[in-house]
């Protein structure tokens, strides 16, 4: 079965960096487009950041674009945001997801994502 596991949230001072780590599995991972999602307090639930299931194209929130970087690797099934700058306002849980489809384009759409992660917690103090 399908499984996305996220890693590497943490508590830390505005202006430092995290970077969030998913390992897939149960699925051929390499033909997959994926996506980070963030849901903050109070907040609904928003695209973070997508990469295309080749790993050549990227596509970012407004806020996210020169700070957070995403990134796969499909020899270790994972999938990473790089995230710098971090800002009182990226205090969020952090959601790692998986397209329906293969060899599907990058994708802000929530709604073409069927597999998710359990979350990791990114807190960040001002």
């Amino acid at each position: 079965q399908v499984q996305l596991v996220e890693s590497g949230g943490g508590l830390v001072q505005a202006g430092r960096s995290l970077r969030l780590s998913c390992t897939a599995s149960g699925f051929v991972f390499s033909i997959n487009a994926m996506g980070w999602f963030r849901q903050q307090p109070r907040k609904e639930r928003e695209f973070v950041a997508g990469i295309n299931w080749s790993g050549q194209r990227t596509l970012y929130q407004d806020s996210a674009k020169g700070r957070f970087t995403i990134s796969r690797d499909n020899a270790k099934n994972g999938v990473y945001l790089q995230m710098n700058s971090l800002k009182p306002e990226d205090t969020a849980v952090y959601y790692c997801a998986a397209q329906n489809g293969i060899f599907q384009e990058e994708s802000s759409n929530a709604d073409v994502y069927g597999y998710w992660g359990q979350g990791t917690q990114v807190s960040v103090s001002s």
